[in-house]
């Protein structure tokens, strides 16, 4: 039979559940303590006091008299005062009802008692647990962001290894597009000058105007000049891509360093909060909050795939440079034997030119004495025709006055015969001089004619040696060395 009052079993006889294998994390009960007052209302109702406790406290004691009434009890629990026995004794229980009820309350005493304290011990042994399960959970917790901490120094320092690599390739790069550029600008003079030597050769004249070996050197070294810029060009162009590339791939490496030293900032501070730390708060709700974007695997990924990145442009930007160099240095030796060729081509045209104007230049010194010995023998033939002529005019003046003689004295004497003999032969001499006159005068105009031609041609050799020796190679001797070529100036 359960007395009045008697307080219920305590929490503490029922079978405990099993404790949780992982604590709720600190930022759920953050936000669950939030919601929460100290002691909820539930707490008050004290399951193991005795109801009769309440049902007295629940009275208003008042000193006025007893009356009918009295609000403190129902009418028909109101005792009477006044016995109703024939003695006039009035009792409530007996003296074994009194030591039973003792014995009683000494028993549900030490019972609760006894409960207290398992109970205490108990809440001891739960108090120690949460402390205990609280501290290995956020010890895991410091654990996790330590090691995450030591993750994104790892891909920090291989950013930053891997942007310093970057940095530099990409000024190596731009260096070698500077001597690209450079190299493509000094194309330009040497391809002037080829262009002005054929200009300059089309003002030859004569027999000079001819296609030589150096015309033909010159129009294969405007050939090897054009080839030379459109790889440079094209080179040129790919270098631009490449740095566009390089760029991109270090903005990518920079845009991934600045978020690791931030997200390395935010996880040392938390690393490094306590319980005893000042700014924590309640936010209620925020476990609940899934902001994330990715997970370890993809977060390593993602960092990975930016050095892999940058590692090829890297890659392909100092095999783009080896190929620039070799491009260089091809472009810059196959200009400068084309060059050397055109300039042997020249030399040895300007010493075929010589030769041939000193060689005309001595014909002609011949061909000027020629004539004038011709003349001086022209001048002798005429003196001595003159002088023929004077003794055929005496012979026949002889003949023309014995004719005179009369009748007899014509005699065909040895004197007759011999002055006949003599006008003969003055007479043939005279047509012989005439040849010979005439013979040199026709080659007097032979050679007068030859040295007009030698004094042309001589014209020509020394336009031609002009045009070769002094315009075209004083041009050709600021043509720029193979180091302003390759760039180096």
């Amino acid at each position: 039979m359960e007395l009045y009052g008697y307080p219920l079993k305590a929490k503490f006889n029922q079978p405990r559940p099993p404790p949780p294998k992982v604590l709720p994390a600190t930022s759920s009960m953050t936000a669950s303590c939030k919601s929460r007052i100290p002691y909820p209302p539930e707490r008050f109702s004290m399951p193991w006091m005795p109801n009769s406790y309440y049902k007295a406290a629940a009275l208003n004691p008042t000193l006025s008299p007893l009356t009918e009434n009295f609000q403190g009890l129902p009418p028909a629990k109101i005792i009477p005062f006044i016995s109703e026995r024939p003695n006039g004794v009035f009792s409530r229980h007996t003296l074994d009802d009194w030591h039973r009820s003792q014995l009683s309350n000494y028993k549900e005493s030490e019972t609760t008692r006894h409960n207290a304290e398992r109970l205490r011990a108990d809440l001891n042994r739960t108090i120690k647990d949460v402390y205990q399960q609280a501290k290995r959970t956020q010890g895991e917790s410091t654990q996790n962001l330590g090691e995450r901490i030591n993750d994104i120094e790892y891909w920090k320092s291989e950013l930053c290894i891997e942007l310093d690599a970057m940095i530099r390739e990409t000024n190596s790069l731009a260096d070698m597009q500077k001597r690209l550029e450079r190299a493509l600008a000094d194309t330009e003079g040497p391809f002037q000058v080829a262009q002005k030597c054929l200009l300059h050769r089309e003002k030859r004249m004569g027999i000079d105007l001819v296609s030589d070996d150096v015309e033909k050197q010159l129009i294969q070294e405007i050939k090897n000049i054009r080839s030379c810029r459109e790889r440079l060009q094209q080179c040129l162009d790919t270098v631009n891509a490449q740095l566009i590339c390089n760029k991109e791939a270090r903005q990518e490496l920079e845009k991934d360093l600045a978020d690791k030293q931030l997200g390395h900032h935010i996880d040392s501070k938390c690393y490094q909060m306590k319980n005893t730390s000042r700014g924590l708060h309640f936010f209620k709700g925020v476990e609940r909050i899934d902001a994330t974007v990715s997970v370890p695997e993809t977060w390593a990924r993602f960092t990975d795939n930016n050095i892999f990145r940058s590692q090829s442009a890297r890659a392909a930007s100092a095999k783009l440079r080896a190929s620039t160099e070799s491009l260089l240095m091809g472009t810059a030796d196959e200009m400068w034997r084309q060059f050397s060729k055109v300039n042997d081509a020249f030399t040895s045209r300007i010493t075929e030119i010589a030769n041939a104007r000193s060689k005309i230049q001595t014909h002609l010194a011949k061909t000027r004495q020629e004539i004038f010995q011709i003349e001086t023998k022209i001048q002798v033939i005429q003196k001595t025709i003159r002088d023929k002529e004077a003794q055929l005019k005496v012979a026949q003046t002889r003949l023309d006055e014995r004719t005179r003689r009369p009748n007899v004295e014509l005699c065909r004497d040895a004197a007759q015969l011999r002055l006949v003999q003599e006008v003969n032969e003055i007479n043939e001499t005279l047509r012989n001089l005439h040849q010979c006159l005439r013979a040199s005068e026709d080659m007097l105009q032979m050679l007068v004619n030859s040295k007009g031609v030698l004094e042309q041609d001589l014209v020509v050799k020394n336009n031609s040696l002009f045009i070769d020796q002094e315009l075209c190679m004083g041009m050709r001797k600021s043509y720029p060395s193979t180091v302003q070529i390759l760039g180096y100036v």
